[in-house]
């Protein structure tokens, strides 16, 4: 056989070869990357689900020390922050026109207990005149009728005294009423604790005819605050007395204080037809933190479980992508998740029993998981790098 003849044998062997070779080059630079995914281990630890609401924060005891009476006010002892006592004095009222009062009154109570001493002089000169003339008509000395008016003028003055020892009486309590209003010009605090608020200032009038004017604002204690939140009548089954709570305010948006649900108010809280209801929560404020007033978003605790298998609660909701390869397929019972754990370096369903489960974490109850399985959560984005902490498993 010839050279020619060989080379016409070969040749098209030679061109099926580079064909297939061609293919195969293309669809390895063509077909699709193979799913990457991101897992991450099975732990032991807390499950947590709490309602959210806000608030305000608030002092646990206020006192409002207002004016029983009217005038101007003449001197200020108390301003804000001022750290004060029971019975200090912090502000007074002008006492003049109230001393004015105090003083008729103490002449008119002068004057009546004058006219009783008067009258009862009285009572013993009728008396006597009377006894007089019944001793004349016994002896027929004097007529009935002259005898008859000595006695009338006798019972007369001695319902008189009676007159005035009631009058006094009227007197001594008007003159009480007059000291009591002159004492009211004092305006004391009626607690130890600390002036938040000062309404009034120094020659302003206070008018109290139709409503007590509220001076000052006093925290009993400043160590001690509570957090008014509303809670919104869907989540206020999950708000109990005893549990626990958290919150931040915006002064300090890095701490979180904790505190405990203390009450649970029955009263609603209507706002353009939205209901809430007041759960209060208390905390301790030694450093003073917190301010009267301060906004809080809170989250109250409605179960707990501590020390748990758990996993993220995304490994509930994630599938694997069409086409992948699985190790292995089990069916769920019902009741039960499937969650794709790392077996072998491919994904296997597994069903599990869920419990509890969070915003972040799901309480593994029964299934085939032990501390530290890897279980996949997402499918890792084309030429994402991998996370040390969740690496990336290639199906």
């Amino acid at each position: 056989m010839t050279g020619h003849t060989r080379w016409k044998l070969i040749a098209p062997l030679i061109a099926a070869a580079l064909m297939v070779g061609g293919a195969g080059i293309y669809w390895l630079a063509t077909r699709a990357a193979p799913p990457r995914y991101i897992t991450t281990a099975v732990t032991r630890g807390d499950v947590v689900t709490t309602i959210t609401a806000s608030g305000s924060v608030n002092p646990v005891v206020i006192v409002e020390v207002g004016s029983y009476v009217s005038g101007t006010i003449e001197t200020l002892s108390c301003d804000y922050n001022t750290r004060v006592h029971k019975g200090q004095p912090c502000a007074k009222i002008d006492p003049k026109p109230y001393q004015v009062v105090v003083d008729q009154d103490q002449a008119d109570l002068a004057v009546a207990r004058a006219q009783l001493v008067k009258d009862q002089a009285n009572v013993v000169y009728t008396k006597i005149y009377h006894e007089r003339l019944d001793l004349l008509l016994s002896q027929n000395s004097t007529s009935n009728d002259a005898a008859d008016a000595a006695l009338n003028a006798y019972n007369q003055s001695v319902a008189l005294v009676g007159l005035d020892t009631a009058q006094i009486a009227q007197k001594a309590a008007a003159l009480k009423a007059a000291q009591i209003n002159l004492e009211y010009t004092n305006i004391v605090s009626p607690v130890d604790g600390t002036v938040v608020s000062r309404n009034v200032t120094a020659g302003q009038t206070v008018a109290a005819s139709f409503q007590t004017p509220t001076l000052f604002l006093i925290a009993t204690d400043l160590t001690k605050m509570q957090v008014d939140t509303n809670v919104s009548e869907s989540d206020i089954a999950g708000a109990v007395e005893g549990a626990n709570a958290s919150f931040t305010v915006d002064a300090f948006p890095s701490r979180t204080f904790q505190g405990r649900v203390t009450q649970v108010r029955q009263a609603p809280v209507s706002v353009q037809n939205v209901i809430t209801y007041d759960a209060v929560i208390t905390v301790d404020n030694p450093d003073l933190l917190l301010k009267p007033g301060m906004t809080a978003t809170a989250r109250i605790v409605t179960a707990q479980l501590l020390n748990v298998l758990r996993v993220p609660a995304q490994a509930l909701r994630f599938t694997p992508a069409a086409g992948a390869r699985l190790a292995l397929t089990n069916a769920a019972k019902p009741g039960q998740r499937v969650i794709w754990v790392e077996r072998a370096g491919n994904l296997a369903s597994i069903p599990v029993t869920v419990g509890l489960v969070d915003d972040t974490f799901a309480e593994i109850k029964a299934g085939d998981l032990t501390l530290g399985d890897r279980v996949a959560i997402s499918e890792a984005a084309a030429g994402a790098p991998r996370v040390p902490s969740s690496p990336s498993l290639k199906l």
